[in-house]
C-alpha cells in the first residue's frame, strides 16, 4: 500500500485567481492529469500511456497546466541524449475563490464538477455501486460557509488516504443555493 504523499514537495492549497488558471482546470483531460500526479511525479510519456492519448496531445495539456502555474518540473533524468522531465503538481488542492475577481474582470466559470461526476458515475449507478444522497436545509450564507469549511476537511482527508487497491473511487460534494426551492411559511403561533 502506498501513501498519498507525492514523491516531491508541493503546497497544500493554491487559490486560483486568474482566468488562465480556471480555464486550465476546466478541461477533463487536464483534471485527469492533475489527478494522476496526486500520487507521484510522471513524465509526459507515462501520462500519455495512462490516459491512452498521443504524447503530443498530453504534452500540450501539460504545457497549459505548467503555464498556468499548476504543474512544474520536479526533477529530470538523462535517458541517452534526451533529458526526461518529471512533472508534479504545485499544490495538493486547487480551488477557485467564491466571489473573487481577477484583475481586469471576473473569472470564467469553472467546469461543473457535478456534470463530470454524473458522467463518471453512470456505469457504477447502473450496477448499484454509487453511494449517494442529497439533502436541503434552509440556513444562512454564514452557516453554509462554516459547513463548507468542515466539508473541506473531509475532502482533504479523502485526498490524503493511502493509495491501495485496483479501483479509483470518485468523491463529489457541493453546497449551493436554490433560490426557487419551496419553503413553508412561518408558523402562526402554537396550537
Amino acid at each position: 500500500m502506498s501513501s498519498n504523499t507525492p514523491d516531491y514537495d508541493l503546497d497544500e492549497t493554491i487559490e486560483l485567481t486568474t482566468a488562465e488558471q480556471v480555464r486550465a482546470i476546466s478541461d477533463p483531460l487536464r483534471t485527469t492529469v492533475l489527478g494522476l500526479l496526486q500520487e507521484r511525479a510522471a513524465t509526459v510519456t507515462e501520462l500519455a500511456a495512462a490516459v491512452k492519448r498521443p504524447k503530443s496531445t498530453v504534452a500540450h495539456h501539460v504545457g497549459v497546466l505548467a503555464k498556468a502555474g499548476l504543474l512544474r518540473v520536479v526533477r529530470t533524468r538523462r535517458v541517452r541524449a534526451i533529458e526526461e522531465r518529471y512533472y508534479g503538481r504545485t499544490a495538493r488542492m486547487f480551488f477557485v475563490g467564491l466571489g473573487r475577481q481577477a484583475v481586469g474582470g471576473t473569472l470564467p466559470p469553472d467546469f461543473n464538477d457535478f456534470e463530470v461526476a454524473a458522467k463518471e458515475s453512470a456505469a457504477a449507478y447502473e450496477l448499484g455501486q454509487v453511494r449517494q444522497f442529497i439533502r436541503r436545509a434552509r440556513i444562512s450564507e454564514g452557516q453554509a460557509a462554516e459547513f463548507w469549511e468542515r466539508v473541506e476537511q473531509v475532502i482533504h482527508e479523502f485526498d490524503t488516504l493511502p493509495r491501495s487497491g485496483e479501483t479509483v473511487y470518485g468523491f463529489t460534494v457541493g453546497v449551493y443555493p436554490i433560490p426557487d426551492y419551496p419553503t413553508l411559511p412561518p408558523t402562526q403561533g402554537s396550537c
